[in-house]
């Protein structure tokens, strides 16, 4: 009997047992964004529901004539609970069993199921996005709204993106950490460091990927939420974070205002605010940890004039070239 090396069956262990942590995770998630919705839409798919604003949407998808989402509607729901704890148990027996041909074989359907789930949802996709009711009050010959099976996708107004949420990210680390369990048997002759360094990098991915955190700018790409204008000056950019993961865009402290005072998002749903360091223009910094200078002589884009700093020291070494009036984010926040 072929044993596994010591790492390998460490791999095989941790990557089947934080499947049981699926059961309790989102695993897919669809996003739809659409000016009358700032904060956008989710849909989450879970092992045996659905979650997030099935209800909002359910009524969208009324008017266009795609059917309502139902969870009791969907085999799968019932099925992959059970499909989950089947692998997670199968692949803690195997590596106990301590058998190599035991870690392929735990592979080779694990792989043959994942193919086979997005082939299925494909398939549940196109089948709500073209199959529609005629009598429905909205119709446009020859357009289907099939979302996209990951990635992104225009649906008339509304912007559709597919992505794996924490339970989808799970399936994908445990895949790849068997994977590498697999290669190390296989080839025998990696080192143990290369298999650390792979795990630890797909630590760091996944808990990058949980993360609600600001994206970078792309100048001359970038469009202001509030003023429509293409960024051109990063210095005074900002981002809006929601809880739910969503970043808005500003190109100046002002629209950054002026979209939070015209009550277009609740402010409930924000979970940060952050600016464009002045100092360092690859730095964000958090709102309440930001110092403040405003100046005439600063000139951002839609005329606040004020800049964000990550440092009191670094607004006295500018204020020369800018002299101005040091805030903190509380003193802005409650201006009018």
């Amino acid at each position: 009997m072929y044993k596994l090396k010591t790492f390998p069956r460490i791999l095989f262990f941790i990557g089947s047992a934080i499947l049981l942590v699926v059961l309790s995770q989102p695993i897919w998630r669809i996003e739809l964004d659409a000016p009358q919705y700032p904060e956008g839409l989710i849909l989450k798919i879970h092992a045996d529901k659905l979650a997030g604003d099935v209800d909002v949407v359910n009524g969208l998808n009324h008017y266009i004539g795609m059917r309502t989402l139902h969870a009791e509607d969907f085999i799968e729901f019932v099925a992959l609970p059970y499909i989950i704890l089947f692998f997670a148990f199968l692949g803690l027996l195997f590596a106990y069993l301590n058998n190599r041909k035991l870690l392929y074989t735990w592979l080779g359907l694990f792989a043959t199921f994942a193919v086979l789930a997005m082939i299925d949802f494909w398939r549940w996709e196109y089948d709500y996005g073209h199959n529609l009711d005629p009598s429905a009050a909205i119709q446009i010959p020859g357009m289907a709204y099939q979302p996209p099976l990951i990635g992104f996708k225009q649906l008339l107004n509304f912007g559709a993106y597919s992505v794996p949420d924490i339970g989808g990210w799970i399936f994908i680390s445990s895949g790849l950490m068997i994977l590498w369990a697999s290669i190390i048997e296989w080839r025998g002759v990696l080192k143990i460091k290369n298999g650390v360094a792979i795990l630890l990098t797909l630590v760091l991915f996944f808990t990058s990927a949980c993360n609600s955190s600001p994206k970078p700018l792309k100048m001359g790409k970038d469009l202001c939420i509030h003023c429509k204008m293409t960024l051109t000056d990063a210095r005074f950019g900002a981002e809006l974070v929601t809880k739910k993961g969503k970043v808005f865009i500003f190109d100046d402290i002002a629209c950054l205002k002026a979209y939070m005072s015209n009550e277009i998002i609740d402010a409930k749903i924000i979970k940060d605010i952050y600016f464009i360091n002045f100092m360092n223009r690859n730095d964000f910094i958090n709102a309440e940890t930001a110092f403040f200078l405003k100046s005439e002589s600063l000139k951002s884009p839609m005329g606040s004039n004020i800049a964000a700093f990550a440092d009191i020291e670094h607004i006295k070494k500018v204020s020369t070239d800018f002299p101005g009036e040091s805030l903190l984010w509380k003193d802005i926040d409650n201006q009018e």
